[in-house]
Parts: C-alpha cells; sequence; structure tokens
C-alpha cells in the first residue's frame, strides 16, 4: 500500500535500474533479473555514488554479510549466512577479479580502483568456482582498456589527517585498436584514527602504493589475451589490542574481569607502536581463443604476498603494568635483566601459481555448457615468536629466532618461536550444463571435485620445539594430509513472465582443512583448552534455498527474497594460545537458518531508494566441548539492514549533483563457541555529496557520520580491536 505513490510516475529513470544489469555469477552474461540465485549488485553507478574503495564499504551494503579487519592489514574476516573465516584460514567466500581467482584471502584487503562492477552471490558456489567459495563468491570486475586515450586524475584529503592521490591513463598502444592498455597508480596515507593513550600518538598510521597495468590484446575476432599485473605496498601497524581491567592498577585483575564485547571505555596504551609491512604481487593471464562453437579459456596466475608484523604482546600494557613484568617473569633475577614485559612477531610469505582451462558452449543455445580442470601449487611460511621487551623497540622476526646463549633473556632476544613451511597442491576438474526444458522451466546441474595435498614442515630450531610440550614433535618433521570432495549444485528455475524469476537450489561447499603450527595441540589441552589440535579438519556445508527476484511498475520496483538453511560440518572457530603466542582453528558443526529480503525503487527520474534485511539464526551442533552445543556460532550477527538513497539532480546547466544515504545496522554478534560475550546492535551511517562538471566532480564524503564507538572484533581471551572512528574528506577528479 505504502507503493500506490510509485504508480503514475514516468517509465524511464535516468538512474540504471537493476533490470538492465548484466551478470557473470554462472560464467555467462545473463539479466540480473534471471539469474536464479541470491546475489547483491553494485553498478558504476553506485560504486562512484557510495565512494567504495574497499570491501568494507560494498560489505555494509550487503544482508546477512559482514565483514571484521583485525590485527594486521592481511587480516579480513569475511562472514556470510553464518559461514566465517579466521586468522590463517582459508577464506569463506571465493573472491574472482577479472575472471581471475584470488589465492591468498590476505589479498582481499586492498585498495578498489577502476573497478566497473561487483557482484555478491551468496550460498556455496563450489560447482563453479571451487573450494573456498563455501559461503558464496565475490566476482569484482575491472574497467577494460579504452579505445580512445583519456585518464583521470584524484587527489583528495580527510581528517586524520590523510591524503590520497590517483591517477588512470588508458587508449589503444597500435593505430588499428587491437591491443589497447589500461594504467593505474595509488597512494593514500593517514596518520591514523585512533587514539594510544601511552605513547600520545596515533596507534593506527596508514601508508599504501599500489598499481596496476592492463594490457588487452584483441588480434581478432578469435583471440584475446588480457595480462593483467597489480603490486601492493602496505606500511601501518599491528596488534594494538585492548584487554580491560576492572581495577588497572592490579594486574591480576586482568584474569578476574568479566570479557565485554561492549567496553569502549578502555584505552589503547601499547607500550609498542609495532610495524605491519605487507606487499603483494599478482601476475595474471588470461587467454580466450572462440573457433566458432564455444571458447577456450586459459588463466594463469603466480601471486607472492609477504607480511612482517612486529607490535606488543598480552596484555597490551606498558612493561611496568603487564601481566608479563608482574606475574610471568617476576622471578627472573636482576642479573639477567629481569622482570621484563614481551613483545611479539609473526611472518608470513605466501607464493602460488595457478592454472584454470576451460571450455564455454555458446550462450545462445537451449542447452548451454562449460567443462575445465584447476590446478593451484602454494608454498606458506609462517612464523610467529614473543620477544623480551625492555622498551626498546620490536625487532622484526623472520625465519631465524634472535639468540644469545650467554643471556636467554638479553634485550630483543626470542623467548619463543615457532616456525612451519607448508606445501600444497590442488587440483579440480568441474563442470556445468543447464538446460531450457521449456521457456519457462530451466534446469541447472553443475558438479566440481576439489582435492588439496598439503605437506607441512616442522622449521622450529629444537631449542624452541622442546616449550611445545610435546615429545613427539622434532625439527624437521614433516606432516601430510590430503582433503577432498565433490561440490554439487542442481537449480531449477521457473519464470512466469519476463518480470519474474522463482528459483530453488542445493548446492554443496568444501573448505579444505590444513595444520596449526607444530606442538599447539599440546599446549592447548595442557591450559585446558579443549577442540584445538595440531591439525584441523575441511569443512563441508549443505544449503537448501528458495527465492524469488522481479521487477514491477515498469521497473521501477525490483524485489529479491529468499530463505535458507545451511549444514556445516567441520566449521572454523578460532583460539589464541597466549602461552605460545599462535593463532589457532579447531572444527565444530552448526546449522544456519535464514532469511534475506531486498527490494529497491525509483520514484522519480532521479532518486533511488532501497531497503534490505538479513536474518541468521545459528545453533552448535557439535564440538569437543559438549557444554557448547546450542549456543550461537562465532562472529554470526543475528540480523543485519540495510537502507539508503541516492538524488541526482542537474542543478545548474552541465552541473549535476548527487547526494547519497547509506545505513547500515549490525544485530547482536556472537564471537567465540561458548558465547561468553555478545556484542550489541550497532549503527552506521555514510553520506556522500558530490558536483560533477564536464570535466571534474567535487566528491565530499563521511563514513561513520555519526562517531560510533564500538569493538570491530571480540577474540577469546578477552582481546578488543577498536573499530574505526568518523571518518571524512573531499577528492576532486578531473578527466581527460
Amino acid at each position: 500500500m505504502g507503493l500506490s505513490p510509485l504508480i503514475a510516475i514516468p517509465a524511464l529513470a535516468q538512474v540504471q535500474t537493476l533490470s538492465e544489469v548484466i551478470v557473470t555469477a554462472r560464467k555467462r552474461p545473463e539479466l540480473f533479473r534471471n539469474l536464479p540465485m541470491t546475489a547483491s549488485v553494485f553498478t558504476p553507478q553506485t560504486i562512484k555514488s557510495a565512494n567504495i574503495t574497499s570491501a568494507r564499504d560494498f560489505i555494509a551494503m550487503v544482508p546477512n554479510m559482514t565483514l571484521v579487519q583485525t590485527q594486521n592489514v592481511g587480516n579480513a574476516f569475511v562472514t556470510i549466512r553464518g559461514i566465517s573465516q579466521a586468522r590463517n584460514s582459508e577464506p569463506s567466500v571465493a573472491v574472482i577479479v577479472d575472471g581471475v581467482e584470488e589465492t591468498d584471502p590476505e589479498e582481499f584487503a586492498t585498495e578498489l580502483y577502476n573497478v566497473r562492477q561487483i557482484e555478491v552471490l551468496k550460498g556455496p558456489q563450489g560447482a563453479l568456482y571451487g573450494r573456498d567459495a563455501i559461503g558464496g563468491a565475490i566476482i569484482i570486475t575491472t574497467a577494460p582498456p579504452a579505445d580512445h586515450f583519456e585518464g583521470n586524475v584524484t587527489v583528495g584529503v580527510g581528517n586524520g589527517p590523510a591524503e590520497r592521490a590517483r591517477g588512470t591513463v588508458t587508449g589503444p598502444v597500435n593505430s588499428s585498436g587491437t591491443l589497447k592498455y589500461r594504467a593505474s597508480v595509488n597512494f593514500y596515507n593517514t596518520g591514523g584514527y585512533l587514539q594510544n593513550v601511552y605513547l600520545h600518538r596515533k596507534a593506527d598510521p596508514y601508508r599504501d602504493y599500489s598499481g596496476t597495468f592492463r594490457l588487452l590484446w584483441q588480434p581478432n575476432a578469435s583471440w584475446t589475451l588480457d595480462l593483467r599485473p597489480f603490486y601492493d605496498l602496505v606500511h601501518t601497524t599491528a596488534y594494538y589490542y585492548v584487554i580491560p581491567r576492572n581495577n588497572e592498577a592490579n594486574p591480576f585483575a586482568t584474569f578476574t574481569t568479566p570479557p565485554n564485547a561492549n567496553d569502549i571505555t578502555s584505552p589503547i596504551q601499547t607500550n609498542n607502536l609495532g610495524t605491519d609491512n605487507r606487499d603483494i604481487i599478482d601476475i595474471p593471464l588470461k587467454v580466450d581463443y572462440r573457433p566458432g562453437f564455444g571458447t577456450f579459456t586459459s588463466i594463469t596466475d603466480y601471486d607472492q604476498t609477504k607480511e612482517i608484523d612486529t607490535g606488543d604482546a598480552y596484555d597490551f600494557r606498558p612493561i611496568k603494568g603487564s601481566i608479563a613484568y608482574n606475574v610471568f617473569f617476576a622471578g627472573i633475577p636482576a642479573a639477567l635483566g629481569g622482570p621484563f614485559d614481551e613483545s611479539q612477531s609473526q611472518f608470513v610469505r605466501v607464493r602460488s601459481w595457478s592454472e584454470d582451462l576451460r571450455f564455454t558452449s555458446p550462450s545462445k543455445e537451449s542447452f548451454t555448457w562449460i567443462a575445465g580442470v584447476y590446478f593451484l601449487h602454494k608454498e606458506r611460511f609462517i612464523s610467529t615468536d614473543n620477544i623480551v621487551d625492555r622498551g626498546l623497540g620490536v625487532p622484526a622476526v623472520y625465519e631465524t629466532p634472535i639468540v644469545n646463549p650467554a643471556n636467554p633473556f638479553a634485550t630483543n632476544t626470542n623467548v619463543t618461536f615457532l616456525a612451519d613451511g607448508q606445501k600444497s597442491n590442488a587440483w579440480a576438474v568441474y563442470g556445468d550444463a543447464t538446460y531450457k526444458l521449456t521457456q519457462r522451466w530451466e534446469v541447472d546441474l553443475a558438479a566440481r571435485y576439489d582435492q588439496d595435498k598439503v605437506s607441512d614442515t616442522t622449521e622450529t630450531p629444537p631449542y624452541f620445539l622442546a616449550m611445545v610440550l610435546d615429545p613427539t614433535a622434532y625439527t624437521g618433521e614433516v606432516r601430510t594430509q590430503t582433503w577432498g570432495a565433490w561440490q554439487p549444485k542442481f537449480t531449477l528455475r521457473y519464470q512466469p513472465n519476463q518480470n519474474w524469476t522463482l528459483y530453488t537450489d542445493w548446492s554443496r561447499g568444501f573448505r579444505s582443512g590444513g595444520f596449526n603450527q607444530t606442538g599447539v595441540g599440546a599446549v592447548a589441552r595442557a591450559n585446558g583448552i579443549k577442540g584445538v589440535n595440531d591439525t584441523f579438519n575441511a569443512e563441508i556445508a549443505d544449503t537448501y534455498e528458495l527465492g524469488v527476484k522481479g521487477d514491477m511498475l515498469h521497473d521501477r520496483l525490483s524485489v529479491d527474497a529468499d530463505v535458507f538453511h545451511t549444514h556445516s560440518d567441520n566449521g572454523y572457530f578460532f583460539v589464541y594460545l597466549s602461552q605460545n603466542s599462535t593463532q589457532n582453528l579447531g572444527n565444530l558443526n552448526a546449522t544456519y537458518k535464514g532469511a534475506e529480503f531486498q527490494i529497491t525503487a525509483y520514484p522519480t527520474d532521479h532518486l533511488q531508494v532501497y531497503a534490505g534485511y538479513g536474518y541468521t539464526d545459528s545453533r552448535i551442533t557439535k564440538m569437543t566441548d559438549p557444554s557448547v552445543l546450542g549456543n550461537q556460532a562465532p562472529l554470526v550477527s543475528r540480523d543485519t539492514i540495510n537502507a539508503g538513497a541516492m538524488y541526482q539532480h542537474h542543478v545548474w546547466a552541465n552541473l549535476k549533483g548527487t547526494a547519497r544515504l547509506d545505513f547500515q545496522n549490525i544485530g547482536r554478534t556472537w564471537w567465540d563457541p561458548y558465547n561468553v560475550t555478545s556484542r550489541n546492535p550497532i549503527s552506521l551511517v555514510n553520506l556522500n555529496l558530490s558536483l560533477q562538471g564536464g570535466r571534474w566532480t567535487v566528491i565530499a564524503w563521511s563514513k561513520n557520520l555519526t562517531n560510533t564507538l564500538y569493538n570491530a572484533e571480540f577474540s577469546p581471551g578477552g582481546f578488543l580491536w577498536r573499530a574505526l572512528p568518523r571518518r571524512y574528506g573531499v577528492d576532486f577528479e578531473y578527466r581527460f
């Protein structure tokens, strides 16, 4: 009844309606309203008007989807319909950029620019996108090289203080236009937003340099070669956690203060600012050959990620007020430099090579199909350690610990050190067949088999390995395990007319298992922690879904709704062991039931409004500790609300103004299997105002406009990670 004012409006809007959007979720182009799955799509217009520059920006606009960025720049946890991820784990969603899958989850937390479209697919998508698509998939399409020379430059300033500079040039290389390029560079720098009360400076300075070069060669109608190297370098900080005390003067109060995910009064007070340096190199090559009866595609990718983090250690306080100084090392005599505090360091290096070969039949047939094979080789090294801290900074420890045989507690020597090297070889075969039974009925059957063989080599030196309490562990030990699973998907689509799509599907997702660092199982058992072993199992998730989407009122009103039921075996949960400063995964089973509803309306030629609601009820059904049965699964937000409006209007001559307001409410959120605390619902508002001329645009923006203060994460052990407060700024873009 509230929609009646829409009936009399003109039939064509200036804003792009969802009915016009082309998506590639099933690896072939089709209209969004014909897509038989739950998805959110962000067009160029939305990306620009909402000032989407990172993953957190578009995820904040998707029902039943949240993002936690914590600890260090590479740690970003996506939770979608309850399926979550954790530190050093495989991702919960597959991320595909221009058809190339990201093989390292640390690549996800990068700046977004030159992006043309983003598609977020919900529910297991492993049948087409493989392992790690257990919760869904994110498909990012970047802007292609242009047919004529053009470019743009953007500069901006903001609070923090912050500055941004970005530039792109694109065009043909040769006169025939068969070879084209697109080159972009990006710089972002901020002094930070979160205050460290002990160091009297910001805890979170951030500097990012990145660039991409895309070369597209189309010598004739049959061949396309697409090379897109990317580089990203970040300098920031890490480990500025908060662990509240109800009596700050009493170090032992750390152990007796009840966990509270809603504490925003305890300050950041680490005595080490720390460092976090990450660099990423990604070189993908996509080749398409079209002989006339379909398309052969080859996607080859090499990428490398290196990240070194240093900072304060548990319990993240100045030296003389810390637990380490007053409890753990209080007995170290002064002759050995005691007592002292601890700092920490972690180094991760990942290299991978992948190849995807497939054939896609022509799209304009009643029967279409895709068949392919995939191979991935990955090498990963990780070292984690605690270091003697006497206020002289934190050294970066890579592959070799710092040892002083004459004094094991000398300044900046290692107290603990664990290192593991992993090699994995994964392969897959997959296929998808779609058959139009009639003009209204379509059936889609897809399946993929993934196998992942992982070998883990203990590289911890014997002296430090003796501290892990596992007498069977030894330096050079090789642990090998293979995980594999079929990932089928069956979809039935019914279209009563060209405006409506009803669908139901059953799908299975698979996420590979892995190895915690050597000996952590023994440490966990010695400290009464259940469910954490040296190995964690692969996860399997089965989902049943029923959905409907369609357009009404001459495409002025779009509706998308669904209900789902997911059962997960061996989902991940996270445990931090302060005894050896390791980050570990355990397994649990859970059931997720929920629903989503999205509506987009165009009341006038210049106004777009949208609203979405997502609900997920989770229940733990099995874990090593039976006391958690029936609890909410970790990192699950019970419900989410997403809403907003965009208004565009020509204010004078060729000047166009745009105003956009986006609102997000994240419902009550649980963080660990024991549900020791939950975060209250939070509401966030983003505002963007722009004025566009012929070649220029000025944008005034604010994220978290109302300055809502909250914790982005609560981690078991009482660790709190502060979310960013209000940010704002002005950007100027010039196009040529």
